[in-house]
């Protein structure tokens, strides 16, 4: 398993229209949360994207998932930035193996 950051970045003037489909993204990624594919997300402080770690077999699985995001749906997202990570320190050390 790899483990991957994806960063979103918002489309310009989103912001209503994110506000609506927040609920179900969240539902989306507490499932992926759940089944131990994301290990951490949440948005920027200033709202302009989010962070997300994964852990999948490989980054066309990952983007399988990331077009599955009601977000992604909802045309919100201008662009995702996906960086191979191998977290060494801290409660993410170890993961990708």
């Amino acid at each position: 398993m790899t483990v991957f950051a994806v960063e979103y970045v918002y489309a310009a003037n989103s912001t209503e229209t994110r506000n609506e489909i927040r609920p179900a993204h969240r539902e989306w990624s507490g499932n992926l949360a759940q089944d131990g594919v994301i290990l951490a997300s949440g948005p920027y402080g200033d709202g302009a994207g989010a962070l997300l770690i994964f852990k999948t077999a490989d980054e066309a699985t990952l983007n399988s998932i990331l077009k599955q995001d009601p977000y992604a749906a909802a045309d919100v997202i201008a662009g995702i930035r996906i960086t191979e990570w191998s977290p060494v320190i801290g409660m993410f050390a170890g993961l990708a193996a």
